[in-house]
């Protein structure tokens, strides 16, 4: 069960892991202001994903992966100006409309937390130690491989398409900062 997902999604990952923005993220100079825009743009996601998921219950397994308020601690450290709010990316609006249009399937829900939480629970990792401020959104309660566990019981094969969807979303969330 869901053994095979990561197979089934793997090029689509790696595209998305191939964007120059990735570069960037992982460079360890990103300035606070692009970073904190990204991160603006990732809690607008989240959120809309984390809150559709908790009204199904799909959170109760694992709350301790919510990201949305982490995020936006992070966005609130970094971002200076607070008269004004950065851009939301075209990529961001795309996004929170195909959530809105999935709202009441769970298994597809399911995919969107599979990409975007077991990311953050991997490479996210790595992530935390080259982007500015101090990272909340990397950091989780709890034993790291035990949470992705809880995860993958929840996972199965047919999530596949809607995954690869994700991270064509995540591709082209990448794509659009580089234009910024």
């Amino acid at each position: 069960m869901g053994t095979t997902l990561k197979e089934l999604t793997w090029e689509h990952h790696k595209n998305a892991e191939r964007q120059e923005f990735v570069k960037v993220l992982m460079g360890g100079s990103i300035s606070h202001e692009v970073y904190a825009t990204y991160l603006y743009n990732q809690h607008a996601m989240y959120n809309i994903l984390e809150v559709t998921a908790m009204m199904h219950g799909l959170l109760n397994d694992f709350p301790e992966i919510r990201r949305a308020p982490l995020i936006h601690e992070d966005f609130m450290e970094l971002w200076t100006d607070k008269d004004s709010s950065p851009k939301l990316l075209n990529s961001t609006k795309d996004y929170m409309a195909h959530m809105k249009s999935i709202m009441h399937d769970q298994t597809k829900l399911m995919a969107h937390i599979y990409v975007r939480h077991m990311g953050d629970l991997s490479g996210g990792q790595m992530i935390k130690k080259k982007v500015p401020g101090t990272g909340r959104m990397y950091e989780f309660a709890g034993d790291i491989p035990a949470i992705k566990d809880k995860i993958r019981t929840k996972l199965s094969d047919d999530m596949a398409d809607e995954a690869k969807l994700c991270f064509e979303f995540a591709t082209k969330t990448f794509q659009d900062m580089m234009e910024i």
